[in-house]
């Protein structure tokens, strides 16, 4: 109970800040909109991919998860340089408590962003049907990367500190390695190991494979991203519980 009460809070205080909702929930539209008509430029003959419907929509759906990062670090950060975390850490609450209560938020805000994302999608030509469930499940659990890397980096740093890096920085190396702006296998070479290494490309790979219904090869992609998840959650709830005992001490 107590923490769906934190979470509760935690709802609040990201409805208050309309320039950070912004980003999260309309930026990922303005991306799409502007693509797409990118793409309604591009001759039929030159056979562009890159830019459709079907390529764009799972793409964007999970960079707009990106800002959870921000949403969950910023929210963290501020309440550790404030008293209201010190008063909190005298409730019998635990590190595990607190990091689940700035978590669900988190994925009500994402469930949103992939339901008006693939939506709006559907107004400029993506199929509606039931495999949109299934892609916007897929995005808020894929989107637990995203958070949990917002929330150990808000257990670390300040809220000027975890902007940049959860804001510009992370946006930008998500967008380029996650081939929403250029495919992957047009780069080829080292690129394109080290973006198989890492969890952002393989985050659009399962929502993609959501959206499209044919769920045959998911695992692989989705067993990356838990691995990553996983482990950003365990350093979160280890960090944050270290900041926690140090403040009651």
């Amino acid at each position: 109970m107590r923490m769906f009460l934190f979470a509760k809070r935690n709802i609040k205080e990201i409805l208050r800040d309309p320039i950070n909702l912004f980003f999260g929930l309309g930026f990922p539209l303005v991306l799409l909109a502007l693509l797409s008509i990118i793409n309604s430029a591009i001759p039929p003959e030159a056979k562009n991919t890159m830019f459709q419907i079907n390529n764009l929509a799972p793409g964007l759906t999970m960079f707009g998860s990106v800002f959870m990062a921000l949403f969950a670090g910023m929210l963290l950060s501020k309440d550790r340089t404030s008293s209201f975390l010190m008063r909190l850490f005298t409730s019998p609450m635990t590190a595990t408590d607190f990091i689940l209560g700035y978590t669900l938020p988190m994925i009500v805000m994402t469930i949103v962003q992939a339901t008006i994302t693939l939506l709006v999608a559907g107004f400029l030509g993506l199929d509606i049907n039931i495999n949109i469930l299934f892609a916007i499940i897929m995005t808020a659990l894929t989107s637990l990367l995203f958070v949990g890397t917002g929330l150990f980096f808000g257990s670390i740093l300040n809220d000027k500190a975890v902007s940049g890096v959860c804001g510009a920085l992370l946006t930008n190396v998500a967008g380029w390695l996650s081939g929403v702006f250029i495919p992957i296998d047009l780069i080829g070479g080292a690129f394109k190991t080290i973006t198989n290494i890492l969890p952002v490309y393989h985050s659009v790979e399962a929502i993609r494979i959501s959206l499209s219904g044919n769920f045959n090869n998911l695992l692989p992609h989705l067993l990356v991203v838990i691995g990553y998840t996983i482990v950003i959650f365990i350093f979160a709830i280890i960090i944050f519980n270290r900041k926690m005992n140090g403040e009651k001490a």
